[in-house]
């Protein structure tokens, strides 16, 4: 028998999950997501979230609560009778008697290798790091922060040209499919939950746009990373004639003072090596390849990104 399911996701990292647990047959009861917000060119239209325009479009009933915490909402949640629930993003913390809830519990895809990057931000910060592999994860949920019990994962390698959106955009779609088997293992009775060690745990706090400066002095490869790890929001920046963000980049040849410019083509010095830059954005225009900046702005040496 499929799973009565209530879903509950925010950004488009959820939308596959959810996409793929209907194509999957299960009987999705409600979607839980973060209340529409001011957008739009003006800023005065509400716009709801990516799962909420999913689900719309599906048919299936969108709630907004405030908060999880009274008893007018844990009725609500408990009234939809949900075997289980689904949590992808969703941007509000749940307490223990909505955890509680469903028969078989909550279930959380997280985009990490658990415990590394329990928290708000992992896969920027697992590029920032410059991590060999990231993944997902599907964890029963506890009241922690990501200390659930793991039941599935799935790795991937990360390389050198990966940006964040681009691993972003593998993990949404890699999670989709481990939710869908880890669903159908719990519709099974076969689901296997594993504790999680405690040694290794790191936390990816969430992104602070003072760390987005680019330190140059830095190793090249330490530099691309941050990079990568920051594309395409906020977006590393340096200083040209204006404040310009590097959205991404490739290890280079040469050296030279950190943030010199070495030659006609973008290529930065760094603290050891040295980058090319591959796309980049100045403030308050669109973002652009690195040849077509370079028609509008000629950077040659001795120029020096600051």
């Amino acid at each position: 028998m499929p799973l009565r399911l209530i879903f509950m996701g925010t950004p488009d990292f959820s939308v596959p999950t959810l996409l793929e647990l209907v194509a999957h047959g299960h009987e999705i009861v409600a979607v839980y997501t973060r209340a529409p917000k001011p957008g739009g060119r003006r800023g005065l239209q509400l716009q709801p979230t990516p799962v909420e325009e999913a689900a719309r479009k599906l048919g299936i009933p969108v709630l907004t609560p405030k908060t999880l915490r009274t008893p007018e909402a844990l009725a609500e949640f408990s009234a939809f009778e949900p075997d289980a629930a689904v949590v992808v993003a969703y941007g509000m913390i749940l307490p223990q008697a909505i955890l509680d809830a469903p028969k078989l519990g909550c279930y959380n895809l997280h985009a990490s290798l658990l415990p590394r990057w329990r928290g708000a931000a992992p896969i920027n910060r697992a590029i920032m790091e410059g991590d060999a592999e990231s993944g997902v994860m599907v964890m029963k949920m506890d009241v922690g922060l990501d200390t659930g019990d793991v039941a599935m994962a799935e790795r991937l390698a990360i390389t050198d040209n990966m940006t964040a959106v681009d691993l972003h955009d593998r993990l949404s779609r890699l999670g989709a499919d481990l939710m869908v088997r880890a669903m159908a293992a719990l519709e099974r009775g076969s689901l296997q939950l594993k504790q999680q060690s405690e040694n290794g745990v790191t936390y990816a706090a969430k992104i602070d746009k003072a760390e987005a400066r680019i330190d140059w002095s830095k190793p090249a490869r330490a530099v691309l990373r941050h990079i990568h790890g920051l594309s395409p929001f906020p977006g590393a920046w340096a200083e040209l004639d204006a404040r310009v963000k590097i959205l991404r980049c490739e290890l280079a040849k040469g050296s030279g003072v950190p943030g010199e410019v070495l030659d006609d083509r973008l290529t930065i010095a760094c603290g050891e090596g040295a980058i090319r830059i591959l796309e980049l954005q100045r403030e308050g225009k669109a973002r652009m390849q690195a040849a077509d900046f370079l028609r509008g702005v000629p950077v040659t040496p001795p120029m020096r990104f600051g």
